[in-house]
């Protein structure tokens, strides 16, 4: 119950790996705030953290509209008194988002104004609650695709989104506000496992140190230690969890 007390903010949370969150931080005790644009997945999340006994609030929301994530916040901080961590899961990924030439100016448009932007959109929202809480931290989301050069704008967004978490934590550190970011492999969340065809599967596998497929534990377990007093000396940073697929030095 390392948490009690304090209140997470969770974008995309209404399934996947973003539900796996809420759960988690719920677990330790933490109140959740479960923001996503499927009013029906947030209801659903909010009743499972609920039924674990953990405290939820469900906000429907789309990151890149400014009214609306202060708003949810500020329903956050009525309901739960503050807010000490924000979870930047929210994001766009599969299917034409792994092209790049082929996609409309439009298009490109979109999906950096929800992997990047948005991220940046709930940060300065959640900045003053943040500051006030005084162990504030922001956890964004990237992907090892940031790092490979065939994931088209999911990539590139992606890449973006390191350098917002670089920006920011220089901007908020005054705040006493860390900013790191979480980039996962190949996490087998529902969605992942609906769409990868299993001769994909076997291939990341093969590309990875850690022969068995990602979990959504695996990142679970990550980034409450990144909020944790674990972590007070870790900022501006990005830390890979891929079982290897994409070494750094």
């Amino acid at each position: 119950m390392r948490f009690s007390g304090r209140t997470a903010l969770i974008t995309g949370a209404g399934n996947g790996i973003g539900r796996e969150y809420a759960l988690g931080f719920a677990a330790e005790g933490a109140s959740a705030v479960v923001v996503d644009v499927d009013a029906v997945a947030v209801g659903e999340t909010v009743a499972r953290v609920e039924a674990g006994g953990g405290a939820a609030l469900g906000v429907v929301a789309d990151v890149t509209d400014e009214v609306g994530i202060k708003d949810a916040v500020e329903q956050a901080v009525d309901r739960f008194g503050g807010i000490d961590f924000l979870i930047n899961n929210a994001g766009l990924h599969l299917g034409r988002w792994n092209e790049a030439s082929t996609l409309s100016a439009a298009e490109w448009r979109h999906i950096l104004d929800v992997n990047v932007v948005g991220a940046v959109v709930c940060a300065t929202a959640c900045r003053p609650y943040l500051k006030d809480s005084g162990h504030g931290v922001i956890v964004n989301q990237p992907s090892m695709a940031a790092y490979t050069p065939n994931g088209g704008a999911y990539t590139v967004s992606k890449l973006a989104l390191n350098g917002v978490t670089m920006a920011l934590a220089g901007e908020f550190a005054a705040d006493n506000i860390r900013v790191v970011g979480i980039a996962p492999g190949m996490i087998g969340s529902p969605i992942i496992l609906d769409h990868l065809e299993p001769h994909h599967k076997d291939l990341v596998i093969r590309g990875q140190m850690v022969k068995r497929f990602g979990e959504m534990g695996d990142v679970v377990g990550v980034v409450l230690f990144l909020c944790s007093h674990e972590a007070s000396f870790i900022t501006a940073q990005t830390l890979l969890v891929d079982g290897g697929f994409t070494p750094k030095p």
